[in-house]
């Protein structure tokens, strides 16, 4: 009888020490779990204040670079569409000349 008695004493302390020590790691999880979370809302807080105070000032876009000859891109580009309606045949050369005169403004 004293084998079974000091086998089920063992078995109650060994028991009894895992529980705990259970307890014990739960809580110390929780703890760090809410620290890391209060950690973790305060840096995205600081994120936030930083981002809201970087608001990116508007810039005027700039202006379209000349091309050879003085002549902008965008109206380069007006040039080709008009020739390729007078190549089409859509546009007569005098409506062509006039189109062109209006916009190289001569």
């Amino acid at each position: 009888m004293g084998l079974i008695r000091g086998m089920a004493r063992t078995a109650v302390v060994a028991g009894t020490a895992s529980a705990v020590s259970g307890r014990v790691q739960r809580r110390q999880a929780n703890k760090f779990a809410e620290k890391d979370a209060a950690t973790a809302a305060k840096q995205q807080e600081a994120y936030d204040q930083q981002m809201s105070q970087q608001q990116p000032a508007y810039q005027q876009p700039a202006p379209a670079p000349q091309a050879a000859g003085g002549i902008s891109d965008e109206e380069l580009q007006q040039l080709k569409e008009l020739g390729a309606l007078r190549e089409q045949g859509i546009l007569t050369d005098e409506e062509f000349a006039a189109q062109k005169a209006k916009i190289l403004r001569t």
